[in-house]
């Protein structure tokens, strides 16, 4: 039943979803709604619980690296807590900060290597233990996404600060994210060569856009159907159909496009 003036539907009008993989979440926040734990020696990661930051302490003062609106003045509240515990001063001299938020994930996202403390900080590609969300993580540049885990493996390093959810990322978290963005690319290659779009635009004639919509919708489908299947119960939310499906399309879209032709060459 719904609320004549809310809108808002009731909790039991909302969709059930697969149990979260235990695995996929971190540990318990505090009182006041965060988490701060130790990386290696000086490097500490906050959370929310769906947002990430990172700081090193030092005798001169504090590197931020990030600072998440949603963490807000608990951030403030993680470094104080960690200077105090370590007697050192808690005044931030510096921040890095890790992108924009627009692609690749976005084409100045920076890889934040920290050789001396065995840490990679990459944000917003890599959801440990999760699904990316809608379309590839919001990301523009397809190709760049896809390519990125494989650049992130590179580097030697034993902790990976994802920007994202509630803890921190292993090597196998990484290895993981990347055969799913692999099972979808092969998933989508697969579609795009058995989807026949002809009877789509034998059907609706004129109206180009659907006969397109149908086509593209059929090949979106058999691309997220069996990665969804794979995943369900090994990434959290990947039942979340629309996750793998907005994500299915991008890159199936990016093999058309960016790698194209994105239609049969008339002859």
């Amino acid at each position: 039943m719904t609320s004549p003036d809310s809108g808002v539907g009731t909790p039991a009008d909302l969709p059930d979803y697969a149990p979260i993989p235990r695995s996929a979440l971190g540990p318990a926040l505090n009182d006041q709604g965060y988490y701060v734990g130790r990386v290696e020696r000086n490097l500490y990661w906050v959370t929310d619980g769906t947002y990430q930051s990172a700081f090193l302490t030092t005798r001169d003062g504090v590197v931020l690296f990030d600072a998440p609106p949603t963490i807000g003045g608990n951030l403030r509240r993680a470094v104080d807590e960690i200077a105090a515990a370590n007697g050192v001063t808690n005044t931030v001299t510096h921040l890095v900060y890790s992108h924009h938020h627009d692609a690749n994930h976005s084409p100045d996202n920076i890889y934040i290597y920290f050789p001396g403390h065995d840490t990679l900080m990459f944000i917003d590609v890599v959801n440990a233990g999760w699904v990316p969300i809608y379309n590839t993580n919001l990301s523009e540049d397809v190709p760049g996404y896809m390519a990125a885990p494989a650049i992130a493996l590179s580097y030697p390093w034993t902790h990976f600060i994802s920007g994202h959810l509630g803890r921190l990322a292993t090597r196998e978290d990484v290895a993981v994210h990347q055969q799913y963005i692999a099972d979808i690319e092969a998933s989508a290659q697969e579609a795009l060569a058995s989807v026949n779009p002809v009877p789509y635009f034998m059907k609706y004639g004129e109206n180009a856009w659907a006969g397109v919509k149908g086509y593209l919708d059929e090949v979106t489908e058999r691309t997220a159907a069996p990665v969804i299947a794979k995943y369900t119960g090994v990434l959290a939310a990947a039942d979340i159909e629309i996750f793998t499906r907005t994500t299915s399309f991008a890159i199936m879209q990016s093999l058309r496009l960016d790698r194209g032709p994105s239609a049969p060459v008339h002859p």
